[in-house]
């Protein structure tokens, strides 16, 4: 690497010339440059001037077994010595891929015995798209085809995945989403939830939106709904326990297909392999990304339910549908390492019988008293933190979403990575954190909130 021969400045010099970020205006980041990491090591990573800040979102939800494992290096260096590159394509495949699906249907849940591979979650969440509207018309019933999903989830940035989702912004400039695709209320009772109304009602009736939809367009016509286990991008927004058995029965009652994006809460996340297994949940399709690598090669898998499957495979007939690098030897080797170390170093168990448990204790004994917030939750090593102007009422700061970027931004200054969306502050970090990290960064984030609210009171 020769990036050592450049200044900061003259990197973030390079970066605005030529380099367009996702999800990003480019003029305030010309305005103030970009933020170079250099390098990481564990829990932390570190900017290009020498700053060490922990990381309390895993990279962008994915690198579970921290940075810097030598393993997964070199389980990518012998691949690629031995085999670099060959497609799927032309009834072709390469030991790794076939490999790793055998592993992923050992840890997925019983009935879940296929996949498809991609690079991306956004390319998952397209073939699952594609794959449950053949799955009907290779049954007879090419009128069923609608999706039902839910507003502010989030299901990637492809045509496809951007119109799955339920982010207004990303439809707007779209300006032509995938037809017959429709949003329902999410379960997020801390805004939501009506005076008075338990947990366990408000579940059931975010449950019956879905319902509702389903009734509304014809059972006939619907040929699935698209969910999160929890929301992740859109806030960490965890359903009452009511929730998933409520709606698993009511598509079982209709005949309609069940879609699960685990891209997110996928490998280990929420103290099981999957978060179908967290919830007792039975999906047909199980959308995978991000922590199947912990991040360090592109990959997805979409895991596909017996259901699905045995009809394409019996009915016959092509399926027009797959990537230049669908099951790419590289990042399969990496991904049969990484499960490895997660399965190894048992961290699937810490998360649910250690480092959860106490996550969330922490979070509610050192943060949630803080006069900025409103709520704090969590679930396995996922948090949320809302912000707010009065912790009785509710009431959020103006514009929306400022006073989050505020404590965003206090928060890396005081050595602690955290994404701000909306008014919520989100955590994800890796898995291998321990009760000193998440102590280390409850105390960053307390620093940051008590400089954010002296910020606010002045403005």
């Amino acid at each position: 690497m020769t990036y050592q021969n450049y200044s900061l400045k003259q990197l973030q010099q390079i970066d605005a010339a030529h380099h367009l970020h996702p999800f990003t205006d480019h003029k305030e980041l010309r305005e103030v440059g970009s933020r170079i990491i250099t390098h990481a090591n564990g829990p932390f990573i570190y900017d290009s001037e020498g700053a060490e800040i922990l990381d309390g979102m895993a990279g962008l939800w994915c690198v579970n077994i921290g940075y810097g494992r030598n393993e997964l290096a070199e389980a990518a260096y012998t691949q690629m010595k031995e085999l670099p590159y060959y497609n799927s394509f032309f009834k072709c495949s390469t030991p790794t891929p076939v490999l790793l699906s055998r592993k992923l249907a050992e840890i997925a849940p019983k009935h879940v015995n296929q996949v498809f591979y991609g690079s991306s979650g956004s390319e998952a969440n397209d073939t699952a798209l594609r794959l449950v509207r053949h799955y009907w018309a290779l049954e007879g019933k090419p009128e069923k085809n609608r999706i039902i999903s839910r507003k502010m989830a989030y299901h990637g940035s492809t045509v496809a995945g951007t119109s799955l989702g339920g982010m207004d912004a990303m439809h707007k400039q779209l300006g032509g989403a995938v037809p017959n695709i429709v949003h329902v209320m999410m379960p997020y009772a801390y805004e939501l939830a009506l005076p008075g109304e338990s947990d366990h009602d408000f579940g059931l009736r975010a449950a019956k939106a879905v319902e509702d939809a389903i009734l509304e367009a014809g059972a006939d016509k619907v040929a699935a709904f698209i969910g999160e286990p929890v929301m992740g991008a859109g806030g960490v927004k965890i359903p009452p326990a009511s929730y998933w058995p409520e709606v698993q029965r009511i598509c079982r009652k209709y005949d309609v297909l069940l879609m699960l994006d685990e891209v997110i809460t996928g490998y280990g996340r929420t103290g099981e392999w999957f978060a179908a297994q967290t919830f007792g949940i039975e999906p047909d399709t199980i959308t995978t990304a991000k922590a199947l690598t912990s991040g360090y090669q592109p990959l997805s898998a979409l895991l596909v339910g017996d259901r699905i499957a045995a009809t394409v495979v019996e009915k016959g007939g092509e399926f027009y549908h797959g990537y230049t690098y669908s099951g790419h030897p590289v990042a399969c080797a990496v991904a049969l390492k990484n499960l490895e170390i997660i399965e190894n170093e048992g961290l699937v168990d810490r998360v649910r019988n250690e480092t959860g448990p106490y996550f969330a204790k922490a979070l509610q004994e050192r943060i949630a008293g803080h006069d900025l917030v409103g709520e704090v939750r969590s679930i396995g090593l996922m948090g949320a933190i809302e912000i707010v102007k009065d912790k009785a009422t509710k009431e959020r700061f103006l514009p929306s979403g400022s006073a989050a970027v505020t404590v965003r931004d206090h928060a890396i200054g005081q050595g602690m990575m955290l994404r701000a969306t909306g008014d919520t502050m989100i955590l994800s970090p890796p898995l291998i954190w321990t009760r000193d990290t998440i102590d280390m960064a409850c105390e960053r984030i307390a620093r940051a909130l008590d400089l954010a609210q002296a910020d606010l009171r002045k403005r």
